[in-house]
C-alpha cells in the first residue's frame, strides 16, 4: 500500500504494471478499488497509478472535510504528480476525478498525454433543478452514499457491488458524509464549470458517458463536453455513472484502442527524431 505525504495529509495510492503511467481518479465519493475490474489489463500495458483522494480509501481524512472542494482535489493531484516526478501520463477520470484531470490539461497541458473522462463532472449545463440537486446533496437532507450509490450504479458486477458495500460502510462515516456534502456543494460553483476552459484541452480525449446515468446524462452533459474540447470524441455506453465497474468489457473495449493509438502515435514520432509538442 504506497502511501504519500502531500499538503492535505497522507494519500494511499495502488500501483501496477509497467510502461508510460496511466493515473486513475475515483469519484465522490469512491476510491481506488473503484477500478478492480479493468486494472489488470490496463495494467498489461501501463504502469498503472490508481489515487484514492483525501478522506476515501486508504486516505487520511482531511482536518476540516466540510470546507473540501474540486480545487482541493486538484491541488491534491498535482501534488501527487510533483511527489512521484511523473513523466507526462495519460489519465482516466470519473465524475470529480475527471474535472481534476481535465483542469489539469487546461493548465498544464505538457503533463497530459492523453485523456478518459468517464461521466466528468465540470460539463453541466446548471439549471434551477440541477443548483437545487447540489444544495440538496450539500444539506443534511442529502441522500444517503449507499442511496445514492444504488441509483446510478445501473449494473450489479462484483465490482459494482462492492463499491455499494463501501458505500453503506467506510463512506458512511460522519467524516465522509461531510466530505460528502462539501464537494456537492462545491459542485454548483462557477470555479467548478470546465466547458469554457476545456476549449484549450490539446490532449487527445476520449468521452465515456452512461446512457441510463442519472447523474450526469449523456445526452445533456456529453454532448457539452464532446462541443467544448476539440480533440474529444464521444462514446455513449449502456450503463450507469461508472462503466468501468458496470461493464468493463465495453469500457476496455473503448480504452485500450484509445490509449494503443496514442502510444504508437508517441513512438513513431520519436522514432523519427521529432520532438513532441510539450
Amino acid at each position: 500500500m504506497p502511501l504519500l505525504t502531500l499538503s492535505s495529509g497522507t494519500v494511499h495510492y495502488m500501483e501496477q504494471g509497467k510502461g508510460a503511467p496511466l493515473v486513475l481518479l475515483h469519484a465522490n465519493p469512491g476510491d481506488s478499488q473503484d477500478f478492480d475490474a479493468v486494472i489488470p489489463a490496463l495494467a498489461q500495458t501501463n504502469r498503472v497509478l490508481a489515487l484514492d483522494w483525501p478522506g476515501y480509501g486508504g486516505s487520511d481524512v482531511p482536518a476540516d472535510p466540510g470546507s473540501m472542494t474540486v480545487l482541493h482535489f486538484y491541488r491534491v493531484l498535482r501534488e501527487f504528480i510533483t511527489a512521484l516526478a511523473l513523466p507526462p501520463a495519460f489519465f482516466i477520470g470519473n465524475s470529480v476525478g475527471g474535472n481534476a484531470a481535465a483542469r489539469l490539461a487546461v493548465e498544464s497541458p505538457h503533463l497530459v498525454r492523453g485523456l478518459v473522462l468517464v461521466a466528468p463532472g465540470g460539463y453541466t449545463p446548471h439549471s434551477l433543478l440541477t443548483r437545487s440537486f447540489c444544495r440538496l446533496q450539500g444539506s443534511g437532507l442529502s441522500l444517503s452514499p449507499r442511496r445514492f450509490a444504488g441509483l446510478y450504479l445501473k449494473h450489479r458486477t462484483p465490482t459494482a457491488n462492492a463499491m455499494l458495500q463501501r458505500a453503506a460502510t467506510l463512506q458512511s462515516t460522519p467524516e465522509r458524509v461531510a466530505l460528502n456534502r462539501a464537494m456537492w456543494r462545491s459542485f454548483a460553483r462557477p470555479e467548478n464549470d470546465l466547458r469554457q476552459a476545456s476549449t484549450h484541452i490539446k490532449a487527445p480525449t476520449l468521452l465515456l458517458f452512461g446512457k441510463h446515468d442519472p447523474a450526469i446524462p449523456a445526452h445533456k452533459d456529453g454532448k457539452a463536453a464532446l462541443q467544448s474540447i476539440p480533440s474529444a470524441r464521444l462514446a455513449a455506453l449502456p450503463c450507469g455513472h461508472a462503466s468501468f465497474a458496470e461493464v468493463p468489457e465495453l469500457f476496455l473495449a473503448q480504452v485500450q484502442p484509445f490509449l494503443a493509438e496514442l502510444g504508437s502515435t508517441r513512438h513513431a514520432i520519436e522514432e523519427a527524431g521529432v520532438q513532441p509538442i510539450r
